[in-house]
């Protein structure tokens, strides 16, 4: 039956080297370990935090981005990054994936150094990434190859492979589409597939690199709808978004970067009830317009 079928050679298409699959990884960035079910069966592990210490990140050592940052996150938070355009939040974000490394200060993931080259492999499993533009995600020519891309480069077991791509294309809404060609689909679907690529990796973490502000504006909702419904499931999330209702609905802490700093931490409520920052004060009332 249909059911049960996946084309994918799982665990034959392996691409060359580790090296050559960590290149790629780069684009792609998703994520691995788990242990608490969540609907449709996808997994997820525990973590027992991330934590920044006195963090610095500079372009060519001189062009400083990321300023003393300090930051502990626990298990099943959801974090929202938010700021001006070039504040330093996607610089920061990919700092957590081990994509960019700090110039000074610590970044531990579940207890790893992420500058620390034996453990790169391992944070990537961890801390995984879906990226603003669906498009650059993208590396197979057919949706179920995609999602099985990760999985299969980690020497994942044939069969654990097809489980994992089935469950993490059902829980998405793209399990009927996973024999289309992935330049068919919509920019909403497209970003569908990449978040299901990422779950097949039984992540720990999920970061989200503002993941709807390269989709038309009537896929938004349906983006953040699922994100929403991730997000439930307990997993730990660190999303970069300007969008304010879905902040609202989603966020246990709100971050405000300013120019490289955290210049505010706390809930919703108290961001909006906020009289004491006027830079925040003033960003809310830009977005919330």
């Amino acid at each position: 039956m249909r059911e049960n079928r996946c084309k994918v050679p799982m665990g034959k298409r392996k691409v060359g080297t580790i090296a050559e699959a960590m290149t790629v990884f780069y684009r792609v960035e998703d994520i691995f370990e788990s242990q608490v079910d969540y609907e449709e069966g996808i997994t997820i592990k525990k973590i027992n935090e991330i934590c920044l210490e006195n963090v610095n990140y500079a372009f060519d050592n001189s062009n400083i981005i990321i300023k003393n940052i300090n930051l502990n996150i626990k298990e099943g938070n959801h974090i929202i990054l938010y700021g001006n355009n070039g504040s330093g939040k996607s610089t920061l974000s990919k700092n957590l994936n081990a994509i960019l490394f700090p110039t000074e200060g610590n970044i531990l993931i579940n207890k790893m150094d992420t500058r620390e080259e034996d453990k790169l492999w391992d944070i990537r499993q961890t801390a995984g990434m879906v990226f603003q533009n669906p498009d650059n995600q993208i590396v197979a020519t057919v949706v179920e190859e995609d999602v099985a891309f990760g999985p299969e480069n980690l020497g994942i077991e044939p069969n654990e492979i097809r489980k994992r791509v089935e469950e993490s294309l059902k829980s998405v809404g793209m399990y009927e589409l996973r024999d289309r060609q992935p330049h068919l689909l919509s920019g909403g679907q497209k970003q569908r597939v990449a978040i299901a690529r990422a779950l097949a990796m039984e992540p720990k973490i999920l970061l989200f690199d503002e993941p709807t502000s390269a989709l038309d504006p009537e896929m938004v909702g349906e983006v953040l709808d699922l994100i929403k419904k991730i997000t439930d499931s307990g997993i730990t999330s660190i999303i970069v978004s300007h969008e304010m209702n879905f902040i609202k609905k989603c966020a246990t802490k709100l971050i405000f970067i300013d120019e490289g700093k955290i210049s505010f931490s706390g809930t919703t409520k108290e961001a909006f009830n906020n009289e004491d920052n006027e830079r925040l004060k003033d960003f809310l009332s830009k977005t919330t317009k």
